[in-house]
C-alpha cells in the first residue's frame, strides 16, 4: 500500500471508530439461538449519476473487480428502472411507493401540494422502520437526499455556510434525518451535492461533522464506515440492514490522483470508439441481443473526437469519471472482505444498482450558490470554468462529464438522467446472495422490476410486515413486486404496467409497449421493447390505438398517484 493511500484509509477508519460511538445505544441482540434460521442480512449499495455500461460487468472498461465479483457469482438484471433522478429514485427505494405518492414528486422544497412536500412524507414507512420492527440492526451511509433543505434567506449567508466559514444549525427538519427514520446509526451527507474533499451537510446521526482530516475523502469515508458497521453489527445474533447511498460518481468531478492516473490515457480515443467497445462487449457477455437492442445514434454526432477542440479536457473528465467509479468499487471490496472476515459473507444479500443514468448536465454553468460553494475551508477559490481551460479532478474546480460522455455511459441508450427514455430510467442491477440465490451463477434475468420492489422483497425474506398504519398514520400500500422468486431464477409475477413522471418526462410501460415524452417536448413517442430496447423506432404513427390505450394509462396512474395536482408556482 503506498504511505499516501495508508494516510487516507487510516484517517478515515479512525473517524468512523469515533462515529461508531457516537451516542447510539448499540441494539439488543433478538433471541434467536444458534440452531435457529438467521434471516439474511442486507446491504444495498447505490451509485449517484451512474451510467449503464459504466462497470466493467455491464460492458465498461472501468475497472470494477469487486462488483463484477457481485456480478459473477450473483444475477445481472437487465429490465429493472430507477425514476431517473437521484432523490426521487431514494424516495421510492426507500418506502416501496412511486416517489410522488412518497411526497417527492420533484426535488427537496418544500411545495403545497401532496406529491410535492420535499420529504418522506407521514404516509410512508422506511425499509429501515420496516426491517427493524422485525428485529434487524439497521444503519445507513452516505446521501440521504430525502429532507427538506434548509437554505439561509441572504445568498452571502448561504455561501458562507458551504464554504465552512459560518453555522447556521441543522441541515433540515431532525425529524426527518435518517435516524428519525429507522436507522440506528448513520454517517453521511443530508444534502445531494458534495466536495468530495470536505463534504458540507456532513453529519453522524443528528450531530454535524464540523472538521475532516486533512486527506479526508467522501467515498472512502463512505466506505470505511460502513465496514466498521458490518463489524459492529457482526458481532450481535441479530440481522442487519445497511443501506449505502454513494455519491461517486455524482458531479462535481473529484478524484485521488493515483485513480485518475489509472485512465490518463483511457479515453483519449474519445466518444465514438469508447461506446462502440462497450456495445461490442455487451454483445459478446450476452448482456444484451444486438438483434433487438440497437445502438443507438450518437448524441450530436455531428462532431467527431477528430474535431473536438477540447479532446484533452474531455479525455480527463471521463478519466475523473472512472477514477470515482474505481474507487467506489475499492470500497465495496473491503466490505466485502468484512463480511467475509465476520462470517457473514455466506447469507448477506448485496443489491447494487444506480439511481439514475449518467447525467448529462454542465455543473460549471450552474455556479454558486445553493448547495454549491465558491472557496475551500482554507479560502482558495473554486472555479466553475465555462471554457474547458481547468482540467477537472481536484477540490478546487466544479466539472462534469457533459451530454456526449453521458450518453456513452448510458450505452447503447439513449438520453441520460431526468428523462424517461431508457438512457435515464434503465439501471443496472446486481443481486448477490450465496446462501439464498440459487439461479445460474453469473446469469442475466428478464425479470421487470423497479427501485420500489425492494420493500416487498425485503418484507418477504426477513418475514416482517409492510404496515398499515405506523406511529398513528395510515400507510399507502406499497405498489412493489418481491424479486424473491427471481433469485431462483423462476419466471414469475413482473409489473403489467410501471409509469414515471419528472418535471414533464414521462413514460408508461405496459408489457413491452413503451410510451415515452421528454422534458423538452410533450410530444408522445412510442416503442416496441420486445423488438426496439434502445427506442430507435418510434412506431406511434402505426399504432395510434396503442397511444391513445397508454396515455389514457398514464393519466388515470398520474391522477391517481399524486403525480397531480402540480404545485403552484413561487411568485
Amino acid at each position: 500500500m503506498k504511505k499516501g493511500s495508508f494516510i487516507v484509509s487510516f484517517s478515515v477508519i479512525a473517524i468512523a471508530a469515533i462515529l461508531l460511538l457516537s451516542g447510539f445505544e448499540k441494539k439488543q441482540a433478538d433471541s434467536l439461538s444458534p440452531n435457529a434460521t438467521r434471516k439474511p442480512n442486507i446491504i444495498v449499495i447505490m451509485a449517484d449519476d451512474m451510467g449503464f455500461s459504466d462497470l466493467g460487468c455491464y460492458g465498461g472498461e472501468i475497472h470494477t473487480p469487486n462488483i463484477d465479483f457481485l456480478a459473477n457469482n450473483g444475477i445481472r438484471y437487465t429490465q429493472f428502472y430507477n425514476t431517473s433522478r437521484c432523490c426521487p429514485t431514494r424516495a421510492a427505494l426507500l418506502t416501496g411507493l412511486y416517489n410522488q405518492q412518497a411526497g417527492i414528486g420533484k426535488m427537496t422544497d418544500a411545495e403545497d401540494e401532496p406529491g410535492y412536500r420535499g420529504h418522506l412524507t407521514e404516509n410512508t414507512v422506511t425499509l429501515a422502520e420496516v426491517l427493524k420492527s422485525s428485529g434487524y440492526q439497521t444503519a445507513m451511509t452516505g446521501k440521504w437526499h430525502v429532507s427538506n433543505t434548509n437554505v439561509q434567506k441572504n445568498p452571502q449567508d448561504q455561501l458562507d455556510w458551504l464554504n465552512h466559514k459560518k453555522e447556521y444549525g441543522d441541515f433540515a427538519p431532525l425529524d426527518q434525518y435518517p435516524t428519525n427514520r429507522g436507522f440506528d446509526k448513520y454517517f453521511g451527507n443530508i444534502w445531494g451535492v458534495v466536495d468530495f474533499f470536505d463534504p458540507f451537510s456532513l453529519v453522524s446521526g443528528i450531530k454535524p461533522v464540523k472538521n475532516v482530516p486533512k486527506n479526508y475523502y467522501h467515498t472512502d469515508a463512505i466506505s470505511d464506515t460502513t465496514v466498521a458497521y458490518i463489524k459492529s453489527f457482526a458481532k450481535g445474533s441479530s440481522p442487519f440492514f445497511i443501506y449505502v447511498a454513494e455519491t461517486a460518481p455524482h458531479w462535481p468531478l473529484m478524484a485521488l490522483p493515483e485513480d485518475i492516473a489509472k485512465y490518463k490515457d483511457t479515453y483519449k480515443s474519445g466518444w465514438e470508439a469508447i461506446r462502440k467497445a462497450r456495445y461490442q462487449k455487451m454483445s459478446k457477455i450476452g448482456l444484451i441481443d444486438p438483434t433487438n437492442t440497437k445502438l443507438s445514434e450518437r448524441w450530436e454526432a455531428n462532431l467527431s473526437w477528430e474535431d473536438n477542440p477540447d479532446k484533452e479536457w474531455d479525455a480527463r473528465a471521463m478519466a475523473v469519471h472512472a477514477a470515482m467509479i474505481d474507487r467506489m468499487d475499492q470500497g465495496i471490496g473491503r466490505m466485502i472482505k468484512a463480511l467475509r472476515e465476520t462470517g457473514q459473507l455466506d447469507n448477506t444479500l448485496i443489491l447494487f444498482l444506480s439511481d439514475n443514468g449518467a447525467s448529462p448536465e454542465n455543473c460549471a454553468a450552474y455556479g454558486p450558490g445553493f448547495d454549491r460553494p465558491n472557496e475551500t475551508r482554507d479560502g482558495r477559490p473554486i472555479v466553475y470554468d465555462l471554457k474547458k481551460q481547468i482540467m477537472p479532478g481536484a477540490q478546487t474546480s466544479y466539472a462534469s462529464i457533459g451530454q456526449r460522455w453521458a450518453n456513452v455511459a448510458n450505452t447503447p441508450y439513449q438520453f441520460w438522467k431526468a428523462e424517461s427514455y431508457e438512457g435515464g430510467v434503465h439501471t443496472p442491477l446486481v443481486a448477490f446472495w450465496p446462501k439464498g440465490i440459487t439461479a445460474k451463477k453469473g446469469s442475466y434475468s428478464a425479470q421487470v422490476g423497479h427501485v420500489m420492489d425492494f420493500m416487498s422483497t425485503f418484507v418477504e425474506l426477513a418475514g416482517a410486515t409492510y404496515p398499515k398504519e405506523f406511529k398513528g398514520h395510515a400507510i399507502t400500500p406499497t405498489s412493489g413486486i418481491s424479486l424473491a422468486p427471481s433469485f431462483q431464477g423462476k419466471a414469475t409475477l413482473s409489473h403489467e404496467s410501471l409509469f414515471n413522471e419528472h418535471f414533464g418526462a414521462r413514460y408508461a410501460r405496459s408489457g413491452n409497449w413503451k410510451l415515452v415524452s421528454s422534458s423538452l417536448d410533450s410530444t408522445w413517442h412510442l416503442f416496441n421493447l420486445a423488438t426496439d430496447k434502445s427506442e430507435t423506432q418510434d412506431v406511434a404513427a402505426q399504432y395510434p390505438d396503442k397511444v391513445r390505450q397508454l396515455e389514457n394509462q398514464w393519466h388515470q396512474w398520474a391522477n391517481s398517484h399524486q403525480v397531480f395536482p402540480k404545485p403552484s408556482k413561487k411568485k
